[in-house]
């Protein structure tokens, strides 16, 4: 096979591989704490004919040498984990991690994943649990049925105010979980990730301390996706693909000269 037909090959692949990760940034465009990936290309291994610095005679050596390359393919998909956009709501159970940290969830197996998706909601014994599967915030915060408001403070700690008392009654705390590596996380859809072994312990503080963020009530961050330059990403990706498949259709027609003549 001529090597540029595979080469090429190599590129159309990897461009569908960036592709499908730039339409997933902007399929969750709109996701609540969503973090966009982006692609990370390598060359694949050269051919080295001739090697750089070789003696070409007594006293001389080649200044470069002649190696060909066999292509590029996708490695890995990083997470950017940039802040996105504040926007506001009136749900006191909405918060937002204003700098680093996650919130951390429990799984049913009673395994902890982790999250920057903070549209909380109660389920019907007043505990503070995810929108979708109902997953329980931990710590467990349980609100109480007669509650009157609620309070979160920007340091986590829940409050409510009960029919009768003048002062906020303290019902429980919300810490965030760090890592050394946040993009080594593994996402897993519904807006969780989970630790691996490259992504460093869970390290648990308080709102506002020692590099944690903030927490904001009546509030919620965006997906950090820009869609324009999502687009113009999509623009990019396609070209290239486009210019792959040209040199395959350059290449056949070289060789179905070459079947004809010969």
């Amino acid at each position: 096979m001529n090597a540029a037909l595979w080469i090429s090959k190599t590129g159309l692949d990897a461009q569908t591989k960036d592709i499908a990760v730039i339409s997933n940034n902007l399929a969750n465009a709109s996701t609540i704490g969503f973090k966009k990936s982006r692609a990370v290309f390598e060359d694949l291994l050269y051919q080295n004919i001739n090697q750089p610095g070789g003696r070409t005679a007594q006293d001389t050596e080649a200044p470069s040498g002649l190696m060909l390359g066999a292509g590029t393919k996708v490695v890995a998909t990083q997470k950017i984990h940039t802040q996105g956009d504040m926007i506001t709501s009136d749900n006191a159970l909405d918060l937002m991690i204003q700098g680093e940290g996650f919130f951390e969830i429990q799984m049913p197996d009673g395994s902890s994943a982790y999250s920057r998706n903070g549209q909380f909601t109660m389920d019907d014994e007043g505990n503070m649990v995810t929108p979708g599967a109902g997953y329980m915030i931990q710590p467990q915060v349980t609100i109480p049925e007669d509650a009157l408001s609620i309070i979160v403070s920007q340091d986590g700690e829940v409050s409510v105010t009960l029919q009768g008392q003048p002062d906020p009654a303290v019902v429980g705390q919300i810490n965030l979980i760090n890592f050394v590596n946040p993009t080594g996380l593994q996402p897993i859809g519904q807006n969780l990730y989970t630790e691996t072994a490259v992504s460093g312990a869970p390290q648990e503080g308080v709102p506002g301390l020692e590099g944690y963020g903030m927490l904001v009530q009546g509030a919620l961050e965006t997906s950090n996706v820009n869609t324009t330059e999502e687009l113009v990403n999509l623009i990019e990706s396609q070209r290239v693909y486009e210019m792959n498949s040209k040199v395959i259709s350059a290449v056949d027609e070289m060789l179905s000269y070459i079947n004809q003549q010969m």
